[in-house]
């Protein structure tokens, strides 16, 4: 009896060639290449006069890939809908499913947390129907998007500038960059004053520093100079007295493992990873890299997209056996973290799909970006499962003429999971030291004193890691929408990038005060975490999802009726240059396309001429002397090149300092990263340096 002819179709071709690696020669696994059937880009796609309903179409293009899909499933005895384990991937293969003439009901779904030989062997073997809670509560998303940004952007090309757009998370992440914009504006410094001590333990002779805290015990704040200098007066000759010695022991107890929104943040702060970026090669890591030898092609880590905590009995079961191994039992303390109500459990946490492959022992197989992103999640997997830190310490309470002066320290007990992972703050701490061994009633010396001034700061401008949390803590999008959210405000003119920083433009602040005056729901933070809040109450089957358009459109077409008289034309004002247009001498102003910044001459329609940003960095070029410029390639990577390219040929991955090599006047050149450094160009000149704050940039 012949063997059934079996098709598989997942949604990258990266993915299928992964899995058709584990299937047997009956199996033909296919790439959908993502949504093959969706709303049409040339109009809203939605029947407003029909309740609601979706026009789907076939998406332009896909029309081959479509008839070579419908060949194959007609050839094969049974179809398996594999794409990915989400809300987006189940509609996907429900629209497949209709495209193919599969029933829906029937037991076509497959769906796998990693890319592993034995989960997707386990996964075709318990199909299931095509969850339709999970389609709806998609259709409904997709609805509701398509109705703000279709209604909303083209008043807003209308009144303000073409190209503008609308939609309910950006818009939300938006104003919440220009509320903390305006923050900034308004904060009014509050002065205030510190003390710090150097006192020395004349027993082990060692210093350590006390800071002011107060009068006998209660605590003061310095105001001015004047307060400050009366106690430093005061203390100049007084003796020091060890008042009261606490000591203890504190804990400090491992992360869980990451969901999306903090692998996210962790690559921001650890790496300056933007979020897209980390969204990319975790992409890569999920859907499989070939490691060659007897593992093969394998999914390195579970799907990317979660904000689950969970984490499957085997996994813990496997890095248990592991840690014991490698650590010893007093470093292994296995827990399952409690993921919050509204996360989509379906999923487990970010890991490793097996903690027995060590980053560093497969890194030549991978990019750097690629290790150092699957050196972060096995550490936090493997940190996750370990025992707490323990520290050993001391908080000292002197006593100085009456003047109360407190210093504190630790030092590390008991390492334990921070044998293996300490995560990054958004503020760098410094790290504290063990305190000489003092005690009660002992005297130590006063050997000098500072007294500082400082000022209240503002509270500081987002960054991708940031806004990440915040989004997430006020419920505002969904693991899946963080990078696409902050990738679009950038690219749409909104919000500008300097450094790390999320800065709102002149168009964020007149578009988002548009908003805020007609649309205030579509950019309350309130309004719209509960609008997820119910797109999860439709996938988990409790309501109906034309419900949640039905209860939404009235008021907001009321809104948008108002909108569309009461707004007056806004005009932008360009950007001037200093560039003269070399086609009509005009100066030219900045303009923002998909593609990013470029010049254009303000004298259009009558003058076309446009030209790309110089971005220079005043390095002289070791072929010709001409400047090095900052140039990108088509993925947007950055690299840098001669001005006179193509005649001169010089290019660099590494950034060219103006700073000449002090050893032989050649070009220095610095690379970043962990392993950064300022080198000469010169292959014949050894110098190197590590790079210092002054040539940070």
């Amino acid at each position: 009896m012949a063997a059934k002819k079996k098709l598989l179709i997942v949604e990258s071709p990266a993915k299928a060639g992964t899995i058709k690696k584990y299937l047997g020669k009956d199996y033909t696994v296919m790439a959908s290449m993502g949504h093959i059937i969706d709303l049409p880009k040339s109009n809203m796609g939605v029947d407003l006069e029909n309740d609601y309903e979706p026009r789907y179409i076939t998406i332009r293009g896909k029309g081959p890939l479509l008839a070579e899909l419908k060949k194959e499933a007609k050839k094969s005895d049974i179809v398996y809908l594999a794409t990915d384990p989400d809300r987006e991937g189940e509609a996907i293969s429900w629209h497949l499913a209709g495209a193919l003439g599969i029933d829906p009901k029937s037991p076509c779904r497959v769906t796998f947390n990693e890319i592993t030989k034995t989960a997707v062997k386990a996964a075709i073997k318990e199909p299931r129907p095509i969850d339709m809670d999970l389609v709806d509560a998609q259709q409904a998303r997709r609805v509701l998007d398509r109705i703000v940004g279709y209604t909303i952007s083209p008043i807003l090309w209308e009144k303000v500038k073409r190209g503008l757009s609308a939609g309910r998370v950006q818009s939300v992440a938006t104003r919440l960059i220009c509320d903390r914009e305006e923050e900034i504006e308004n904060f009014t410094p509050q002065e205030y004053w510190s003390i710090e001590a150097t006192i020395n333990d004349p027993k082990s002779k060692k210093d350590f520093t006390a800071k002011y805290y107060g009068e006998k015990n209660k605590e003061v704040k310095l105001e001015n100079a004047a307060e400050t200098k009366k106690i430093t007066d005061s203390i100049k000759n007084a003796d020091f007295t060890v008042e009261k010695v606490k000591r203890g022991q504190q804990k400090r107890n491992p992360q869980p493992p990451f969901t999306t929104s903090t692998l996210q943040q962790e690559a921001s702060r650890k790496y300056n990873f933007q979020a897209a970026k980390t969204m990319q090669i975790a992409q890569m890591l999920y859907e499989g890299i070939n490691l060659g030898g007897k593992l093969g092609t394998i999914g390195l880590i579970t799907y990317m997209r979660t904000d689950s905590l969970r984490i499957a009995d085997d996994a813990q079961k496997e890095a248990i056996s592991y840690l014991t191994e490698n650590y010893g039992k007093e470093y292994v303390n296995p827990k399952q973290y409690k993921t919050k109500k509204s996360a989509q459990d379906a999923h487990e946490a970010i890991r490793p799909t097996s903690i027995n492959i060590k980053p560093i022992e497969i890194k030549d197989k991978l990019t750097n970006d690629q290790y150092r992103l699957y050196k972060l999640i096995w550490e936090r997997f493997a940190a996750s499962q370990m025992a707490s830190a323990v520290y050993d310490t001391m908080l000292l309470t002197l006593d100085a003429n009456g003047h109360t002066f407190k210093a504190s320290g630790s030092n590390v007990k008991f390492k334990g999971y921070m044998s293996v992972y300490v995560e990054a703050t958004d503020n760098d701490d410094k790290k504290e030291k063990m305190l000489p061994p003092l005690e009660e009633g002992q005297s130590v010396k006063l050997k000098s004193f500072e007294e500082k001034q400082h000022f209240t700061q503002p509270p500081a401008r987002y960054s991708d890691a940031t806004l990440i949390r915040e989004l997430e803590e006020n419920g505002i999008g969904r693991p899946s929408t963080y990078a696409p959210t902050i990738s679009t405000i950038v690219s749409r003119g909104y919000v500008a990038r300097s450094k790390r920083q999320l800065v709102p433009t002149e168009l964020g602040f007149v578009t988002d005060e548009i908003m805020k005056n007609n649309f205030s729901k579509i950019v309350d933070v309130e309004f719209t975490a509960g609008m997820e809040e119910e797109l999860d109450e439709v996938e988990d089957g409790d309501i109906q999802w034309k419900n949640v358009i039905r209860e939404f459109y009235p008021p907001f077409k009321d809104n948008l009726d108002k909108a569309q008289s009461s707004i007056e034309k806004i005009k932008i004002k360009d950007e001037e240059s200093d560039i003269v247009c070399d086609k009509c001498g005009r100066k030219m102003v900045y303009k923002l396309s998909k593609f990013g910044k470029f010049l254009a001459c303000p004298g259009y329609p009558e003058c076309k001429n446009t030209m790309a940003i110089r971005e220079g960095t005043g390095a002289e070029c070791p072929k010709c002397g001409g400047e090095i410029l900052v140039r990108r390639s088509r993925k947007g990577k950055t690299y840098y090149a001669c001005e006179k390219l193509p005649k001169c040929d010089f290019m660099a991955w590494d950034m060219p300092l103006k700073e000449k090599c002090p050893q032989c006047g050649g070009l220095l050149l610095k690379k970043n990263g962990r392993s950064g450094k300022i080198y000469c160009l010169n292959e014949d000149c050894k110098y190197e340096r590590k790079p210092s704050k002054k040539d940070e940039s």
